[in-house]
């Protein structure tokens, strides 16, 4: 990661600590929920996290755990990777992030699946929100690195063509690549808006024994999420305008690649 600042400035310190101070509040009363629950017969269940109605302390704890990944988002964003692109407007920010949160998601999920596992084949008590947690928070781990994927320019494109046209040309099929995307999003809003509408006002569940609103919230997060792809399509489009056109040699892509392995694997003649 490079360690120089993209968008916090002044505020990145500042930002560092209030990370680290909501982590420790948030794992402080999870730790301090679980210890009830084991030991002195507390009714916090994954059913109460899910739907807390009066208990306090649950109410709290999501509030701080949204407000921690929130602001661990923030904070992440702000440092660079060695192979992402400088983020060119407020736009890229948004979706950095965003790519931010997908990542700390799938942390979260593997936790999921491991604590599954040691509880089925350890203790022979399997959950019952095990899976249902790791495919709502897979739904939107999907969307989420679509919208980074968008943003980094590595979404699947092929140069084999493209690479051969004039610059006016390239430009004429991302400006057409653009507007594709945007009658797709527009399609879909028309098409789904009033489906997605009413799913939340209902708050649809899964209807499953632990029940989680995944069909509503998921499929509002596809319109969402398809409308920043959308708008990030858009903003990516205005600001490789006026740049040189780029040749993507498939053995100059191999090195840079194979470079960065040396140097994540600590490889590169120094260990």
């Amino acid at each position: 990661m490079d360690g120089k600042s993209l968008w916090l400035g002044s505020l990145r310190r500042p930002m560092r600590i209030l990370t680290i101070g909501l982590v420790a509040v948030t794992g402080l009363v999870w730790l301090w929920l679980v210890i009830g629950a084991f030991f002195f017969g507390s009714d916090v269940n994954m059913q109460t996290i899910l739907r807390p109605g009066d208990h306090a302390l649950v109410r709290v704890f999501l509030w701080l755990l949204l407000a921690a990944t929130l602001v661990t988002s923030l904070y992440l964003s702000d440092t660079r990777g060695a192979i992402e692109i400088e983020p060119t407007g407020p736009l890229d920010i948004v979706s950095l992030v965003l790519g931010r949160l997908a990542m700390i998601a799938i942390v979260v999920v593997v936790c999921v699946m491991f604590y599954e596992v040691v509880v089925r084949y350890v203790f022979a008590k399997p959950t019952l929100w095990a899976n249902e947690m790791s495919l709502w928070i897979a739904g939107f781990i999907f969307l989420l690195a679509g919208l980074y994927a968008m943003q980094q320019r590595s979404h699947i494109r092929i140069y084999v063509i493209y690479d051969l046209m004039p610059r006016w040309a390239q430009k004429l099929a991302d400006t057409v690549t653009v507007l594709l995307i945007w009658v797709f999003f527009l399609s879909l809003l028309w098409g789904s808006y009033d489906e997605v509408l009413a799913k939340l006002q209902r708050m649809e569940t899964f209807g499953t024994a632990w029940d989680p609103p995944l069909p509503s919230t998921v499929k509002a997060a596809i319109l969402a999420l398809i409308g920043l792809v959308a708008l990030q399509a858009a903003s990516n489009l205005i600001a490789d305008w006026n740049k040189a056109p780029e040749h993507h040699g498939a053995d100059e892509i191999d090195e840079q690649e194979i470079e960065q392995i040396r140097k994540a694997v600590g490889a590169d003649g120094n260990g």
